[in-house]
């Protein structure tokens, strides 16, 4: 067990590596940010090469200048994989892998398409379990690893308009209490960081709504939607040494929209 001598030794991240899947913008990039600034070198992920991936890129380099920006669909069969090869060709493997990209289709459960169906839990689920799989063994030899998944407050209040992608989020929650006694002998924390509404491009649509805005902001007791930056802060304390002794979590950055 080693001992940290301060606060700010305890949160440095210098000498890891970090994979954070759809981190060209919103949550994403702010988690990305922070764990450069915190020392790591950072892997950025957009499905595509684009304008917002090379910002998020500059961003993390400005501060982590050996960070990198890797592309591909998580949709498609065999990308998590071909994801792996790429970050640890470009930065070396990660010893921390933050599964944030995700896939969110507002429709009546009546209505969803098996193709979209799948589609969601493919990307949401399925591609986190792989990036997962393919994380561990290198984590397991040094005997260090964070393992962190994006859920969200529908795991527990699930909208009436996104089944699917409350169900896949829901399943996200499960896989890390299980992994999370599995890998912990081997110096591996496995947590699930569980944003509410937070102001992104994502959702910017129905909070121009001001009726729905409003209606969605009465029931957070904090009454406010959260900004990419709150996220970054439990995304540290998860990677860093100062949560060594967290794992198989949900930490709820929901301004309490979550509790019962």
């Amino acid at each position: 067990m080693k001992q940290t001598n301060s606060v700010r030794e305890a949160f440095s991240l210098e000498g890891h590596r970090a994979l954070i899947t759809g981190s060209a913008r919103g949550i994403g990039r702010a988690i990305a940010r922070a764990l450069a600034e915190c020392g790591a070198t950072v892997a950025v992920h957009g499905v595509r090469a684009s304008d917002a991936l090379d910002q998020s890129l500059a961003d993390v380099r400005a501060v982590s200048p050996a960070s990198a920006a890797v592309t591909g669909d998580l949709g498609e069969p065999g990308c998590a994989r071909a994801l792996f090869t790429a970050t640890s060709a470009a930065i070396g493997a990660p010893d921390i892998v933050i599964a944030n990209a995700s896939v969110q289709v507002r429709r009546p459960w009546l209505e969803v398409p098996e193709p979209e169906a799948l589609l969601q839990m493919q990307v949401n689920f399925h591609a986190t379990y792989q990036l997962f799989q393919l994380a561990y063994p290198a984590m397991r030899q040094q005997h260090w690893g964070r393992l962190i998944s994006v859920g969200s407050v529908q795991e527990v209040k699930p909208h009436p308009d996104m089944p699917i992608y409350a169900a896949s989020k829901a399943a996200l929650e499960n896989l890390i209490r299980n992994l999370a006694k599995q890998c912990g002998a081997d110096g591996v924390t496995v947590n699930n960081l569980c944003p509410g509404v937070f102001a992104t491009d994502r959702n910017a649509e129905a909070l121009n709504n001001p009726v729905y805005a409003e209606k969605v902001r009465a029931g957070i007791p904090l009454r406010d939607f959260a900004l990419p930056e709150d996220a970054a802060g439990a995304a540290v304390l998860l990677c860093s040494a100062a949560g060594r002794y967290i794992t198989g979590v949900t930490l709820r950055v929901d301004g309490g929209m979550g509790i019962a």
